[in-house]
């Protein structure tokens, strides 16, 4: 009877803390994005420019939009569309249990390994997809503006918070099937390339057999003396998210690989002997090679100066953005507007998505919502 007092009181702590972190990490305060029409937008190599509507209606050489062939002239929809496409992986709770300890959530631990993933998945739907593509729905998800951040945020901790004290979990089914969304399109190529977009946000799902899940990570950085609970620093994530890649057996993934650069410096043999070991076929389409460069740019703060080469990074066809931030606090920079830049906080907590579920929610799952 004791032993079982103490479980029922360690599920009870359990399930307290879960709540607490959903309050704790889930409190953000929604603050309004402001955007400049007078000067360019960077986003992973896409230029836009709100001052021209017309897309038609060729940008003047000083815009500062530099990359040829890939500017479009105004349209925020556009932009709206593309941002939103991109792969958002937040902190999450409720879990199954990480292997070797009781964790459920990896709020306050988690966001470079967050950070890590958004990057990883960018490169993948560069990869199957291509910087031309973009979610067919992202415009159609729920407007966040049409009810204030606060109160939605109240309403989703008193949810959980009841649901912890019952151990009772809602189920959360989709608003729109696989089936019916394949069902719109008559280009058998946006309903291959839909097949791959639910394909690649399910190698990240929060369980132990999703190949790039948070459980598989932390499996991989045991050998970096790492551990969950612990805060992985961007450069350990790098060769984690390579070991991760390498070990991979899905039939997708055999010609992709992971190169981490050596102390900043990228060497191009080895580059290439990276690609060509690649146990994918002959065919070049099929292969491609992800490139890491773990630096610091400055001591306690970010040196400004470092600025520009970021930007410029930032302004190429084939970035995977940049993970960085400050001490413990970890972020995915994704683009810029003149020296700000644009990104992406992991540091929101999320209820566990089960990714095995056919037509799991993509607007919870990863998606930005």
């Amino acid at each position: 009877m004791e032993a079982t007092g103490t479980d029922e009181v360690d599920k009870l702590k359990t399930k307290f803390i879960s709540a607490w972190n959903n309050m704790k990490y889930s409190w953000v305060l929604k603050t309004k994005t402001y955007f400049s029409r007078n000067s360019p937008v960077l986003l992973l190599g896409k230029c836009y420019h709100f001052k021209y509507e017309d897309e038609n209606e060729l940008l003047p050489v000083s815009s500062g939009c530099t990359i040829e062939d890939h500017v479009i002239a105004g349209s925020v929809e556009e932009f709206r569309k593309d941002f939103i496409s991109r792969i958002w992986l937040t902190y999450r709770e409720e879990f199954p249990p990480i292997e070797g300890s009781a964790l459920t959530t990896d709020c306050g631990w988690g966001c470079t390994l967050r950070t890590g993933q958004m990057l990883l998945a960018q490169g993948l739907v560069l990869h199957f997809l291509g910087r031309a593509w973009t979610w067919p729905d992202a415009l159609n998800i729920e407007n966040s503006d049409s009810e204030s951040w606060t109160s939605n945020t109240v309403k989703k901790f008193t949810a959980s918070f009841e649901a912890s004290l019952s151990a009772e979990r809602e189920l959360k089914t989709p608003t729109i099937s696989l089936k019916e969304t394949i069902g719109r399109y008559s280009d058998d190529r946006e309903m291959q390339n839909e097949i791959y977009h639910r394909k690649i946000i399910s190698w990240f799902g929060d369980s132990p057999l999703a190949l790039f899940g948070l459980h598989q990570l932390i499996e991989y950085g045991k050998k970096s003396g790492k551990k969950a609970g612990d805060w992985y620093g961007p450069a350990v994530v790098a060769h984690i998210l390579r070991k991760a890649v390498e070990e991979a057996r899905h039939p997708d993934l055999q010609g992709i690989t992971i190169y981490v650069a050596q102390d900043c410096t990228v060497y191009s043999s080895d580059v290439i002997d990276k690609q060509c070991t690649s146990m994918a076929s002959d065919n070049t389409d099929d292969k491609a090679v992800i490139i890491l460069v773990p630096v610091r740019l400055g001591g306690e703060r970010t040196n400004a100066d470092y600025l520009d080469f970021v930007k410029g990074i930032l302004s190429l066809e084939y970035c995977v953005g940049i993970v960085g931030g400050k001490p413990k606090q970890s972020y995915y920079f994704a683009g810029f507007q003149d020296d700000s830049l644009i990104y992406m906080d992991p540091h929101y907590c999320q209820s566990f998505v089960d990714v095995s579920i056919k037509d799991f929610p993509l607007e919870n799952g990863a998606n930005v919502a």
